[in-house]
This record gives structure tokens, C-alpha cells and sequence, in this order.
């Protein structure tokens, strides 16, 4: 455990069984000594019919150590390609980024026992030296910090320590369940392994450990790489520079880009595909690769990491009556008309007078720029841009009268451009997903 002074607030990760039971009681014993402000966090997922009744119980244990205690119902519903278990941890974690402040400790149970299954669920997943890295004892959460001050002791240890402190915990039946593959190898792997290797918890977890060190030094490479192919953009990288480096590079600087975009990681196929079929793609090609929350796309010699892009319908016709109010689209942007304080903007006076739509590219529109005698079309004008084809069928097309007169973010049409400030206003889009 860092220092910690009466200002620092502790949160630990409360669920009512032993092992969490044993980290309160250590934390509230600790308090006496060195006194800080100790708060206790029960999640109900909903997976259980006895979750309601576990809240209660650890309630009543935090009562009796005179801990404050917090009740968090979320929603674990799992997400299309996500386990039961996933889907639980992320809401678990989501609640607790929520609730914790800048400086604020979560302290989690986990324990030696809890590494080493960790390790050998990531091996045989086939992950790299971050994942075999296991669990860090100290690492960032949010705006807080999660600690695992129990990482250095067994589970059998914790145990000695509840019975002699007659502490009363719960038993989740679930735990027992060997269909899950973190139970099978509890209770039927590591037990195997133990009587063969007795020291096998400790010797796994010092490979995490240095598996750890392994990682660091890629994230360091990683970093250094990232300096040299990134563009202007964090979610752009330059395609000709990244295929410079060798197959090895490509693949860490990959997944180094999308831990910092916060999305999850592609799987090894995944990752195989957006070298294959993204980055040595023909140069006139737009490659898409997707996985669970994030999609990989290419154009003019660079590479795009984004959300995945709702399906909407391009054919709907939005009129906007009142410029006062936004115009909510369909494709979870929201248009707004605001007073600039700097030419060339819209003319608000002319935009009043004119029936205004909003309509999306279908081809062939065309739009007068201002000085210029001829129509110039809009293909060409998003080419000349460098605008990428899977936003060109996106921006919003603000028609007056039936005549194309603003391309959101682009160009405003011959006739339509603001002479004074007090007549000048700029349409701009706020993302609403």
C-alpha cells in the first residue's frame, strides 16, 4: 500500500466473500493506525437471484467495522461476442470509474492464486507478453488508482486469516461452477499442478513479472514508432511509414494505437487482417476490417481507427423550420445554427427567407463556390479535400429552395456568404451518440 495521509479516500471492491471480506478487515484495522477515510462498494450485476441478499449482508459487515457502504445496481447485459463473464467485469468497472475522484484508491482482492489463473487463461488464449504480464499491483483507473495490495499472499492464506478472525462471509454458489474456465482451472487444474510443483502459484507469478518487464520495453518501442508514422490526426497513421517497419513492429505499434484509443484489442486474425487487407491494400481500394467496438479503414495513404458507423437511411429529407432550435439527423449528429465571429459564414438573413432542408449524398450534386462562373461537383470538391469516402455519404447538405448552398465544414455557395458580422452565423455538428 502507498502512503496514505487522512485525505486519501479508499474504496475496496466489496462482493461479501472471503477474500474481499479479508481485504476490508485489513483495511479497517490498518485505518486505526493510520488514519483515511475507508468506503466500501457492493455491485450487484443482476447474474444471481441472491444478489439482492449478498448487498444486505455486506451492508451489515461494513456496519459493524463502521465502514461506509455504497450499493451500485448496473446494467450486465452482455454485448454481441461478449461473455457473460466480460460483460459483468466491464459494468463492475464502469461503476467504479464513475464513482471514484481524482486521487480516490479502489483496492481489489485479488490474490497469487487469482495471478497465476490469470497467466494461464491468457496463454491459452495466445496473448503476448502484456497479457501473460497478469495483474499489475498498482495501476491507473480513470481519475483514480486501483490497487491489489493482496497479490503477494495465496488464497489459502486469506482463509487461515478469516477463520482466525471468525469473519462471516459469503459463498457464491457460481464460484463452484467448472463451466466457467477460470472455476476449471480452480478447482481442477491448479490443484494438479500444486501437487506436482508445490511452489507452482509463486513461480507463475514471478513469469508475470517478468513478462511484465517484456511488455514495457515493447510499450516503450511502441511509443517511440507511434512519434515517427502517426499523422496529424491520433486516430490516423501514415500507411507508406508503418509498412517501413517489420512484420513484428507493425503488429505491436497496432495495438499500442488502439490501447490508446481506449477501444478493445483486434484478435490475432483480426490484426493479421488489417496488415493484409488494410495496409497493403491497392492504393485506389478502401479496406474496412472491424471488430467488437472499433473498426480499422484506409485512405489516401493513411490508416483511420473509429467507432463503427451506424447504418442510416441517406434517403430521408429533413426540413429545418426554426434555426432557434437544433435539427437532430439520423445519423446521431445534431445540427446547430450559431452566431461567427469571423467571415466567410452563412448570411442568416438569407437563410431565414429561403426554405432550408437537410438532405445526404446520393450523386451528381453540384455547388456555385463563390467568385467562380460554373458549378463544380460535389465528388470532385470532397476528392480535392481529401474528405474519406465513408464520411463523403455523412455530411449534412444544406439546401435553400431546392439549391445546394452549404456542405457542412466545407463551403459555403455563391450568394449565400455573410458581408456583415451581425448577419453571420456557421452551422456546426455535435455528435450525439
Amino acid at each position: 500500500m502507498p502512503p496514505l495521509a487522512a485525505t486519501s479516500t479508499v474504496w475496496v471492491g466489496f462482493s461479501g466473500g472471503c477474500d474481499s471480506h479479508v481485504l476490508l478487515h485489513l483495511l479497517s484495522r490498518l485505518r486505526q493506525s493510520q488514519p483515511f477515510d475507508l468506503r466500501a462498494v457492493y455491485v450487484n450485476h443482476g447474474l444471481s437471484p441472491k444478489a439482492a441478499e449478498w448487498g444486505e449482508h455486506c451492508h451489515a459487515v461494513c456496519d459493524a467495522l463502521r465502514v461506509d457502504f455504497y450499493y451500485q445496481q448496473v446494467d450486465a447485459t452482455p454485448k454481441a461476442g461478449e461473455s457473460p463473464e466480460a460483460a459483468a467485469r466491464h459494468a463492475r468497472y464502469a461503476a467504479f470509474t464513475e464513482m471514484l475522484q481524482p486521487g480516490d484508491y479502489l483496492c481489489t482482492a485479488h490474490h497469487q492464486d487469482d495471478q497465476a489463473e490469470t497467466l494461464l487463461l491468457q496463454l491459452l488464449r495466445g496473448a503476448g507478453p502484456k497479457g501473460l504480464a497478469g495483474m499489475p499491483a498498482s495501476s491507473p483507473l480513470g481519475k483514480a488508482t486501483q490497487l491489489r495490495p493482496l497479490l503477494g499472499f495465496s488464497q489459502a492464506q486469506l482463509l487461515e486469516y478469516a477463520q482466525q478472525h471468525k469473519l462471516n462471509w459469503i459463498e457464491d454458489e457460481s464460484n463452484s461452477d467448472t463451466g466457467f474456465n477460470r472455476n476449471y482451472l480452480r478447482h481442477d487444474v491448479m490443484p494438479a499442478l500444486r501437487q506436482r510443483w508445490p511452489s507452482a502459484d509463486a513461480t507463475i507469478a514471478r513469469s508475470a513479472a517478468n513478462c511484465a518487464e517484456a511488455a514495457q520495453l515493447l510499450e516503450v518501442l511502441a511509443s517511440q514508432d507511434y512519434q515517427s508514422v502517426k499523422s496529424e490526426s491520433s486516430t490516423e497513421l501514415d500507411v507508406h511509414k508503418l509498412l517501413e517497419l517489420d512484420f513484428a513492429r507493425q503488429k505491436n505499434l497496432l495495438r499500442y494505437w488502439v490501447r490508446q484509443a481506449g477501444m478493445s484489442l483486434p484478435s490475432e486474425i483480426k490484426l493479421q487482417h488489417i496488415i493484409s487487407d488494410v495496409l497493403h491494400a491497392a492504393a485506389d481500394k478502401s479496406p474496412c476490417v472491424k471488430w467488437l467496438g472499433a473498426e480499422v479503414r484506409r485512405f489516401d495513404g493513411r490508416v483511420y481507427l473509429m467507432e463503427p458507423m451506424l447504418d442510416f437511411d441517406r434517403a430521408e429529407l429533413l426540413e429545418w423550420h426554426d434555426l432557434d432550435h437544433p435539427l437532430q439527423l439520423p445519423n446521431e449528429v445534431m445540427l446547430v445554427c450559431q452566431q461567427s465571429k469571423k467571415l466567410p459564414a452563412l448570411s442568416l438573413k438569407k437563410l431565414r427567407t429561403a426554405k432550408l432542408e437537410i438532405r445526404f449524398r446520393h450523386g451528381g450534386e453540384q455547388i456555385r463556390l463563390p467568385g467562380k462562373q460554373h458549378h463544380v461537383e460535389l465528388k470532385k470538391l470532397f476528392q480535392q479535400q481529401g474528405i474519406p469516402p465513408w464520411q463523403r455519404q455523412r455530411i449534412p447538405l444544406l439546401f435553400a429552395n431546392g439549391e445546394l448552398v452549404h456542405v457542412a465544414g466545407i463551403c459555403i455557395a455563391e450568394g449565400f456568404n455573410a458581408d456583415l458580422l451581425n448577419d453571420a452565423v456557421v452551422i456546426k455538428q455535435i455528435q450525439t451518440s
